[in-house]
């Protein structure tokens, strides 16, 4: 399977998880807490068995690593060449709160780097795709527009992807490099897409992350266009350490 047919099956693939986390999310649902106290719902659990199930059974030699079943060996891992990285709903407090800022992440991972990808934003209506030998493209069902970022001057208004009531101190400090900061909020992994669509110039991520929130969007950001690189300037790699824990990264349309 090339990479067009492969990532016209994902982007089936994740509307399907996105039916079901729908079918509930117009529901009450139950929400319980795992150790590290996130929450995770039934949705959550229904798109994973739905993206694992589908995943088998497209490409049955590749493996999967989940948010909801990460509980595998760094001895094993750290031989996959290849594999899915999947959060079947990356976004769950914002899923909870019902306010659509939630999205379905599916990602091949080749040699540590995304390569291919979808974010599926059910409650948006809208699936942002992307494959390193196709491009990245904004789906909307019935439109579907190629995403090619614009790297645009490191001055002017910098429009900066962060919470708009809470900046951390260490993102206060970040922007402070820029004279005219607009800042915008966004949920979930949509906060790389925005990025890649141009609604968004930077987004520094100065808090902690799991591979699995990133890689998804990771590659929409990239192959659109924008860097993606930890604070030393350096790739942010996949799969390269025992830990699933990402180091802080920033995701850029500005010119070096």
């Amino acid at each position: 399977m090339n990479q067009t047919e492969l990532l016209e099956e994902i982007l089936l693939l994740a509307r399907q998880a996105g039916s079901a986390i729908m079918g509930i999310y117009e529901k009450d649902f139950n929400v319980e807490y795992k150790a590290d106290e996130s929450p995770v719902t039934d949705a959550d659990l229904a798109a994973h068995k739905v993206i694992v199930n589908g995943l088998q059974h497209l490409t049955p030699d590749v493996p999967i690593l989940s948010e909801e079943s990460a509980d595998i060996s760094w001895d094993i891992r750290q031989t996959w060449q290849r594999y899915w990285l999947v959060d079947p709903i990356d976004g769950t407090k914002e899923f909870i709160k019902k306010n659509g800022e939630f999205t379905v992440n599916i990602a091949l991972i080749e040699k540590g780097k995304p390569v291919l990808a979808v974010v599926d934003a059910p409650a948006l209506g809208v699936s942002y795709i992307a494959a390193e030998a196709i491009g990245a493209f904004k789906d909307k069902g019935d439109e579907r527009i190629e995403l090619k970022v614009t790297r645009k001057p490191n001055k002017g208004l910098i429009r900066v992807v962060g919470s708009r009531s809470h900046p951390s101190p260490d993102l206060a400090e970040f922007v402070k490099q820029f004279e005219d900061v607009e800042m915008v909020s966004k949920g979930s992994s949509l906060k790389l897409c925005l990025v890649a669509e141009g609604s968004a110039d930077i987004y520094p991520r100065l808090g902690p992350t799991c591979e699995w929130d990133t890689g998804a969007g990771h590659a929409i950001a990239e192959i659109a266009g924008a860097t993606v690189s930890k604070l030393d300037g350096s790739p942010l790699l996949y799969n390269s350490k025992e830990e699933y824990l990402n180091p802080f990264f920033v995701v850029s349309a500005l010119q070096n």
